[in-house]
């Protein structure tokens, strides 16, 4: 089993603040992209089923801060899986600053609650989680404790 989905990113000036250091909707951003490459890397036909009547409805992000992130600074965001009921998943999201030298520091942390839906707008359901998506996410599972 592996313990997390990655995915790399290099922060832009266009993240950051006057001050300088990374802006803080820019966390909550990469947590929906790596969710997003997860899904077309690992379950591409949730993707089709977002076009037709699937909703992923997220009902709760959160992200605590222990060291800020400037311009430039590689960075990678690593999903796990923290709990996958049956209408409902949660992500977790270490975010890792990756050294020139391959040093890594965690920076930050994060979680994401995600309800799956089906219908029309105006009279969405809750649905069970997409087969292919509980099976591409089986491989994240927390180990037994």
């Amino acid at each position: 089993m592996e313990s997390y989905f990655e995915i790399r990113h290099t922060v832009g000036f266009e993240e950051t603040n006057l001050v300088g250091n990374v802006y803080y909707v820019n966390y909550l951003r990469w947590q929906g992209r790596c969710r997003e490459m997860f899904l077309v890397r690992h379950a591409p036909d949730v993707l089709t089923e977002l076009q037709d009547d699937l909703k992923l409805f997220t009902l709760k992000v959160d992200c605590e801060f222990y060291a800020e992130l400037t311009a430039f600074d590689e960075l990678a965001v690593r999903m796990t899986l923290v709990e996958l009921a049956q209408t409902q998943v949660e992500f977790g999201f270490d975010y890792v600053l990756v050294g020139p030298d391959g040093s890594e520091k965690l920076v930050a942390r994060g979680a994401q609650r995600v309800a799956c839906m089906r219908g029309p707008n105006n009279a969405t359901r809750p649905a069970r989680v997409p087969d292919s998506l509980r099976l591409a996410l089986e491989r994240y599972a927390p180990a037994a404790a």
